[in-house]
C-alpha cells in the first residue's frame, strides 16, 4: 500500500487540557498530575512552567516536598511560549502552561499594535492570526513532552428558540477555553474545573471538581472527580505508549501542488487596486490643476486610452492586462511631454507656404 499503514499505538505524550472560572484549583490540580506523572515515568529530568499569573510561587512547594526541580518562565509573550515549549522539550519530563488565556491575548494585541489597529475585525483578520497561532498548537501536538495547558472559562452563547412562542434568544448553552477556538480540540484528555460546596449552608466544604468533557480513550468521558489527581487520570495515561515512539501528525505534508498559484482572490485584487492608482497619479501628471481645461483633458485622456470617461468603469469593471496596458501608454505620453526639447529653433511651414519659426518642436 502506500499512504495507509497498519495502525499502531502512536501517541507517546499526554497532552492534557484544564479549563475553569477562578479558584478552580487548575494551577493545583496540574501540578499535581505533572508530579505523578514524573514520577510515573521515572524521569530525572525538571518539570517546566510558563507562568502568566505568578501560580508557579504558590505550588512550588509541592515539587519541593518530593525533591522535584522546577523551572519556570514567567512572561506572557506568545513568542516566548513558543521557545520555553522547544526548549522543555529537550530539557523537562513534564510543562506546565498557565494560562494558555494570555497567550492568546497577548498575541492578538501584538498583531494590533503591528499593523496599527486597535481592533480587530475578525471577518478580515482572523487567517493571519491564527495561522501564527498554530506555531504553539502543532508544537503541543508533535513535540515529545507530557503539556498540560490550563486556561480560563468561557461561556458559549447560543440563538435558542422558545418552543411556545417562536421567539429568539442568545443563552448560555455551555462553556469552553478561553483562547483560540480551535485549541478546544488539541488535548487527548480536557476536563472542565469548578469549586463546588458540598454543603448549602455559608462556610461548607468546598472541593475542586473535574468533569471530563473529553477522552480519546473513550474511558473517563463524562464522570465527575472531586479534588482530582494524577491518579485521577492514570487510566488514560495508562493507555499511552508511553517511551515509545511518538507520532501525532505526519509532519511537513501539505497540499501546495494542488493549488493553483494564478493571482487570483485577494493578491489579484490588491494588484488591481496599485494598478488604478498609478494611472491616476500619471493622468494627474499631464493633467494636474483643477481648472475646467485640466478636468476635460482628464476626461478626454481617458476616453483616448481605455475608450470610457468612466472612472468607475475602469476601477472596477477593467481586467488588470487592460489596466497594465492603458498604464503603459501613458507612461509613455508622460515622458514625450517631460522630454527636453532642443535650444535651436526648428523652422517649418506655415498655412501660407511661408517658412517660420517654431520653439515648441522637438530634436
Amino acid at each position: 500500500m502506500g499512504i495507509l499503514t497498519e495502525a499502531k499505538p502512536e501517541a507517546a505524550f499526554l497532552k492534557l487540557g484544564l479549563y475553569g472560572e477562578a479558584g478552580s484549583g487548575k494551577t493545583f490540580t496540574a501540578s499535581k498530575v505533572a508530579i505523578g506523572l514524573r514520577q510515573y515515568i521515572k524521569s530525572d529530568k525538571p518539570i517546566a512552567f510558563a507562568d502568566t499569573e505568578t501560580g508557579s510561587d504558590y505550588v512550588r512547594h509541592l515539587f519541593v516536598e518530593v525533591g522535584i526541580k522546577l523551572m519556570s518562565a514567567k512572561t506572557r509573550a506568545f513568542s516566548d511560549l513558543l521557545a520555553i515549549t522547544d526548549e522543555a522539550e529537550k530539557e523537562c519530563s513534564v510543562l506546565i502552561v498557565d494560562s494558555i488565556s494570555h497567550y492568546w491575548t497577548e498575541l492578538q494585541d501584538a498583531w494590533m499594535k503591528r499593523n496599527g489597529l486597535t481592533r480587530i475585525n475578525w471577518m478580515k483578520h482572523s487567517a493571519p492570526i491564527k495561522a501564527i497561532w498554530r506555531d504553539f498548537t502543532e508544537r503541543y501536538v508533535n513535540s515529545k513532552l507530557h503539556i498540560i495547558v490550563c486556561g480560563r472559562s468561557s461561556p458559549i452563547y447560543e440563538d435558542v428558540i422558545d418552543p411556545e412562542d417562536g421567539s429568539k434568544e442568545s443563552k448560555k448553552t455551555g462553556t469552553k477555553m478561553k483562547t483560540e477556538n480551535e485549541m478546544g480540540y488539541e488535548p487527548s484528555l480536557l476536563a472542565e474545573m469548578t469549586p463546588f460546596q458540598l454543603t448549602p449552608q455559608f462556610g461548607g466544604k468546598l472541593v475542586r471538581r473535574a468533569f471530563v468533557k473529553k477522552c480519546r480513550f473513550d474511558i473517563l468521558d463524562g464522570k465527575i472527580f472531586d479534588n482530582p489527581t494524577f491518579e485521577t487520570f492514570l487510566p488514560h495515561i495508562e493507555r499511552l505508549n508511553l517511551g515509545g515512539d511518538h507520532k501525532a501528525l505526519e509532519v511537513g505534508r501539505d497540499s501546495l501542488g494542488l493549488v493553483r498559484d494564478d493571482n487570483n482572490g485577494e493578491r489579484r485584487a490588491l494588484n488591481k487596486e496599485i494598478l488604478c492608482e498609478k494611472i491616476a497619479n500619471e493622468i494627474k501628471k499631464l493633467f494636474p490643476g483643477q481648472t475646467e481645461k485640466d478636468k476635460a483633458g482628464r476626461v478626454a485622456l481617458m476616453e483616448e486610452v481605455f475608450g470610457t470617461n468612466s472612472w468607475t468603469e475602469i476601477s472596477t469593471l477593467f481586467k488588470n492586462d487592460r489596466l497594465e496596458a492603458g498604464l503603459g501608454i501613458l507612461q509613455g505620453k508622460v515622458l514625450d511631454a517631460t522630454s527636453p526639447v532642443t535650444s535651436d529653433p526648428v523652422t517649418v511651414p506655415d498655412n501660407g507656404g511661408k517658412q517660420g519659426k517654431s520653439k515648441g518642436a522637438r530634436a
